[in-house]
C-alpha cells in the first residue's frame, strides 16, 4: 500500500473520472505523488478493463517509477509491474511504465492497443516532442478505434486547461501538493565572462557546491546541464570541502541516462547513517524521481535541449538558461522531506530575463522524425491531428522534402516501404537510411556524425582519422576521451542490426545520410563548393579536403548562404552513381555567358542542383537560345544592341509622343524596352548566338514592326527631320522633353516662321550655332530672335568672325553655307 500522500485527496475522482474510458488533466505539484499513487490506485479499483501504460519523458525515471510501483505492491519488477524503453524491457501484467517513444512504437504496430486500457501521460509540462505525438495519435485512437481507452495526462507546471480542451474539454483535477518552506539564495554579482557552460562556468559551480555544503545541512542535489559538466565538476570537487555541520561524510554521485541501473540506484536510494549524499545531476532530477534526504538544492541554470541544428541539418542538444518554471520545479526539490535551501548560479536581477517556460519541443526540434511517424500513421498532413502546438508548416514542408531526399516518402508525401524501415530504428531518419545498409561500418560512423566530433582543439575537416582512431586503426590523434566513449556507447546501441551488408566508403554512407549536403567544387575555386541542396558552402583553403572535387558536408555553421564546411569526407563519383542510380539526370542548358559574352550552351549530367559532368551542346534550339540571349541584353543594358542614328530616332520619336501627345503606342524608355524583350526583340534573334552578332540586328525594321500601323502615324507627327532653308537637313532630337535643332545661324537667313512639328504646329526648340559650331542662341520665337536679339548676336560675332555674313537685315539675307569669297 502506498503511504499517506496529498494526491490521496483526489484519486477517487481520478478513479471515478477514467472509468469507462474516461479523459482527465490531473495537475498537481511535484512531491505530491501522482507517479505512484494514480497507476496503484486505478490497479486497485479494478475501473480500467487492459494495462494501464503510463508514459515517463526520460529512461532513468521510467525505470525508477517502475521499482518504486513495484515496491509498494511488494513484487519485483516483472510482475504487476514492468517498464520498457529502447534496449531494456522488463514485462508486467497489469502496468507498465515506458519512455514516450515506446507508445509511439506500439501504436504504429498496434492502432487499437488492443491490451491497454488506459494511457497515462506523466510530466506532460515539459512538451517533448514524441510525448506530443503520442497524445494526439492517442486522441486519435480514441475517437476512431478505442472509445473506450481512459486518458489522462498529469502536470506539475503546465496550464492545464488547453490541454483539457484539446483532449476534449474533460475535467481538470487538481491536487494540493506538500512541500517545506525552501530559503532561496542567489548570487551577489553575475558571473560574467562565465556565461555559457566553460571553464569559468564550471569553476563558479565547484565553488558554489561548496559554500552550500558549508552552510547548510542535508543531502545535495546539485542540477548541470549534462555529463560532461557532471564529470568536471566531479574531477574538481574535493572531498575534503563537502562534509556537512554535522560532520558527516561525504559521497558525490552522478546521476544521468548514461549510467548503469546499479549506478542509478546509488544515486536515488537513501543515504546510510553519517554519509552525506552530494548528487550531481541532470534535468532528469527534476521531476518523476524522489531522492530521499534531499534538503539542499545547487542549481547551476542550465539545460541541455533538443534544437534542430542546420549545421548538423538534425536535432542537436544545446545548452541554453532554464526558464522559470524549470527553475522553480528544481528549488522545490529541497523541500520534499524538511525545511531546505536552494542556491542559484545568477543573480535575483538576471532571473527576470528568463524565459517563463522552456518551448515545446516540437517548436524548435527538427521536425523530420514527426513527419516520418505520420506519413507512416497515414496523416496526409500535420493538420489533421491534434497538437498542442501545431508543427510550424514551412519547418514541416522542409522535413517533408528531406524525407523524399532520403527515399522515406514518394512523390505525394505517402511513405514508401523503405520509409516504414526507417521509422523502426531509433536514430534520426539520416542516420537510419545509413543504417539500413547494414554496413559493418555504419554504427561507429552513424554515432560520429549524432554526437560530433571528439577530436580536440580544430582540427582538419575530414572525419576519416576520428573514424579510424575510434576503431584503434591510428593513433595520434588528439580526442577527449569521455566523448570518444559516449560514442562507442552509442555505436554498441546501433550494433543491434546485422552489420553483413557490404562494405561501403564513410564518403557514400555519409551520402544516403545526407543527399542535400554532396559538395562539388566550383571550377577554379579552391575550397568553393556547391552542394546537392542548391546553396554554397566553403572550407578553409588550407585544409585536406580544399582539393577534394566531390565531398559530403556532414557538419556545416548553418550560413545560409556559403557555409562554412566543419567536418565532412571525400566521395567518389562513381560512389554518387552507384549509390544514387536513377536519381541522376540528363538537363539541357542554354545560359548567357557574361565572362564570354555568348551562349554557353551544354549537357549536364546532375544530382539535385551539381552537375556531375558536363559536355558541350553543339547545336542548340533558337528555342532555348532566344531566352538566353535575352537574359543577357537584360545584363549587358540596350547599349549592346545595335543603335544606329535612324533607330535611335524612331525609338525617341515613339516615347516622345506617348509621353506628350498621349498617343497609344507601346513603352519604348530604356524600362520599358528592357521589360518586353521577348515581344519586340526576340523574333529577330534567330541564329544569333554571340555579343558580336546583336551589333548586326538593324533595329529600324524591328520598330517598324513592334509599332505597327502607328509608324506612319508617328512620321506625321513627329518628323525624323527639319530642312533648313538652305537645304540642310538635320535630325530633330526627341531625347528631352521638347524637340531640338541645332544648326548654324546663316542657314536660317531668312525665314520668317519658327519651325514646327507637321500637323500639330508645336514649336522646335531651335539653337544657332556660331560658324565654329558653338550655341550662340536658343529661341522658340525665331522671327522675334531676329527682330530683337539678334542685332547684339550680331555685334558680337562680327569681330570674332568676320569671314562669315553678318547682314544688319537677316530676313532678307539670303540663306548660306558659305564663308565669304577671299578678295
Amino acid at each position: 500500500m502506498t503511504p499517506d500522500l496529498p494526491i490521496d485527496a483526489v484519486l477517487p475522482q481520478v478513479v471515478a473520472t477514467l472509468a469507462d474510458g474516461g479523459a482527465a488533466v490531473l495537475q498537481a505539484p511535484p512531491g505530491a505523488g501522482k507517479t505512484t499513487g494514480v497507476p496503484v490506485a486505478l490497479r486497485q479499483s479494478g475501473v480500467i478493463n487492459g494495462k494501464i501504460l503510463m508514459l515517463e519523458p526520460r529512461r532513468v525515471a521510467a525505470r525508477a517509477a517502475a521499482t518504486r510501483l513495484a515496491d509498494l505492491l511488494g513484487e519485483q519488477v516483472g510482475m504487476s509491474v514492468g517498464y520498457r524503453m529502447r534496449g531494456a524491457h522488463a514485462a508486467g501484467t497489469d502496468i507498465e511504465v515506458v519512455t514516450d517513444g515506446i507508445l509511439v512504437r506500439m501504436l504504429q504496430s498496434d492502432p487499437e492497443l488492443a491490451d491497454v486500457g488506459c494511457v497515462i501521460f506523466d510530466e506532460f509540462h515539459e512538451r517533448a516532442l514524441q510525448a506530443d505525438l503520442g497524445l494526439a495519435l492517442s486522441l486519435e485512437v480514441r475517437e476512431a478505434l478505442r472509445p473506450d481507452l481512459a486518458l489522462l495526462a498529469m502536470s506539475a507546471t503546465l496550464d492545464a486547461e488547453p490541454v483539457a480542451a484539446l483532449m476534449g474539454d474533460v475535467p481538470v483535477i487538481t491536487a494540493k501538493g506538500r512541500a517545506f518552506d525552501v530559503e532561496t539564495r542567489w548570487l551577489d554579482r553575475p558571473l560574467g565572462t562565465a556565461v555559457g557552460h566553460g571553464p569559468a562556468f564550471i569553476a563558479a559551480a565547484v565553488e558554489l557546491v561548496i559554500r552550500a555544503a558549508r552552510e547548510a545541512p542535508g543531502d545535495i542535489l546539485v542540477f548541470l546541464p549534462g555529463v560532461a559538466e557532471i564529470a568536471q565538476v566531479t574531477h574538481r570537487l574535493d572531498p575534503a570541502h563537502l562534509g556537512g555541520p554535522d560532520g558527516s561524510v561525504p559521497r558525490v554521485l552522478p546521476l544521468h541516462g548514461r549510467l548503469s541501473v546499479s549506478e542509478q540506484r546509488a544515486a536515488l536510494c537513501r543515504a546510510e547513517p553519517g554519509v552525506r549524499h552530494v548528487v550531481l545531476a541532470t534535468s532528469i532530477a527534476e521531476t518523476s524521481l524522489t531522492l530521499p534526504g534531499v534538503r539542499v538544492v545547487v542549481d547551476a541554470g542550465r539545460a541541455r535541449r533538443a534544437r534542430h541544428d542546420p549545421s548538423s541539418g538534425m536535432s542537436r542538444l544545446v545548452t541554453e538558461r532554464v526558464s522559470r518554471a524549470e527553475a522553480a520545479q528544481r528549488r522545490g526539490r529541497a523541500g520534499r522531506v524538511a525545511p531546505g535551501v536552494c542556491y542559484r548560479l545568477w543573480t535575483k536581477g538576471e532571473e527576470g530575463g528568463f524565459a517563463p517556460f522552456a518551448p515545446p519541443e516540437i517548436a524548435v526540434a527538427d521536425l523530420a522524425p514527426l513527419a516520418l511517424e505520420l506519413a507512416v500513421w497515414g496523416a496526409a498532413d500535420a493538420g489533421s491531428l491534434r497538437f498542442l502546438t501545431a508543427p510550424n508548416p514551412g519547418s514541416y514542408a522542409a522535413a517533408q522534402q528531406l524525407l523524399t531526399g532520403l527515399g522515406a516518402l514518394d512523390q505525394n508525401a505517402r511513405v514508401t516501404p523503405m520509409g516504414r524501415r526507417m521509422a523502426g530504428l531509433p536514430v534520426h531518419p539520416r542516420l537510419a537510411r545509413m543504417m539500413l545498409t547494414d554496413a559493418p561500418q555504419a554504427p561507429l560512423l552513424a554515432a560520429l556524425i549524432e554526437t560530433g566530433t571528439p577530436r580536440r582543439g580544430r582540427g582538419e575537416a575530414d572525419l576519416t582519422p576520428v573514424w579510424r582512431t575510434l576503431r584503434g586503426e591510428e593513433q595520434g590523434l588528439s580526442i577527449d576521451p569521455q566523448a570518444a566513449r559516449g560514442i562507442q556507447d552509442l555505436a554498441r546501441r546501433l550494433r543491434t542490426r546485422r552489420g553483413d551488408g557490404p562494405d561501403m566508403s564513410l564518403g557514400a554512407l555519409a551520402a544516403l545520410a545526407f543527399p542535400d549536403r554532396i559538395a562539388l567544387r566550383r571550377p577554379g575555386k579552391e575550397g568553393r563548393y556547391l552542394l546537392s541542396g542548391g546553396s554554397g558552402a566553403v572550407i578553409d583553403a588550407s585544409d585536406v579536403l580544399a582539393s577534394a572535387r566531390l565531398l559530403v558536408a556532414v557538419d556545416l555553421d548553418g550560413d545560409r548562404r556559403d557555409a562554412r564546411i566543419r567536418a565532412a569526407l571525400p566521395l567518389q563519383e562513381a560512389e554518387v552513381r552507384s549509390v544514387f542510380d536513377g536519381q541522376i539526370t540528363k538537363h539541357h542548358v542554354c545560359q548567357w555567358s557574361a565572362r564570354n559574352r555568348q551562349i554557353d550552351a551544354r549537357i549536364e549530367e546532375r544530382f539535385g542542383a551539381i552537375p556531375l559532368h558536363t559536355s558541350k551542346w553543339e547545336d542548340p534550339p533558337d528555342a532555348l537560345c532566344i531566352p538566353a540571349l535575352l537574359d543577357g541584353i537584360s545584363q549587358l543594358g540596350l547599349g549592346a544592341l545595335n543603335w544606329t542614328a535612324k533607330s535611335r530616332s524612331l525609338r525617341d520619336r515613339a516615347e516622345w509622343l506617348r509621353r506628350h501627345a498621349q498617343l497609344d503606342l507601346p513603352d519604348m524608355s530604356d524600362v520599358g524596352l528592357i521589360e518586353t524583350l521577348d515581344q519586340w526583340l526576340a523574333p529577330y534573334l534567330v541564329g544569333v548566338r554571340r555579343f558580336e552578332h546583336l551589333k548586326e540586328v538593324d533595329l529600324v525594321p524591328v520598330f517598324d514592326t513592334y509599332l505597327g500601323r502607328k509608324r506612319q502615324q508617328i512620321d506625321i507627327l513627329a518628323p525624323e527631320r527639319f530642312e533648313a532653308p538652305t537645304g540642310t537637313t538635320v535630325w530633330i532630337d526627341y531625347s528631352a522633353d521638347e524637340p531640338e535643332i541645332s544648326l548654324r545661324l546663316q542657314e536660317m537667313f531668312g525665314l520668317d516662321r519658327h519651325p514646327a512639328l507637321g500637323t500639330s504646329g508645336r514649336p522646335i526648340l531651335v539653337t544657332l550655332l556660331s560658324p565654329a559650331g558653338r550655341p550662340v542662341q536658343k529661341t522658340r520665337d525665331l522671327p522675334g530672335f531676329w527682330r530683337s536679339s539678334y542685332d547684339d548676336v550680331r555685334k558680337d560675332m562680327r569681330g570674332r568672325y568676320p569671314r562669315h555674313p553678318w547682314p544688319e537685315d537677316p530676313l532678307s539675307a539670303v540663306p548660306t553655307r558659305r564663308a565669304k569669297p577671299r578678295r
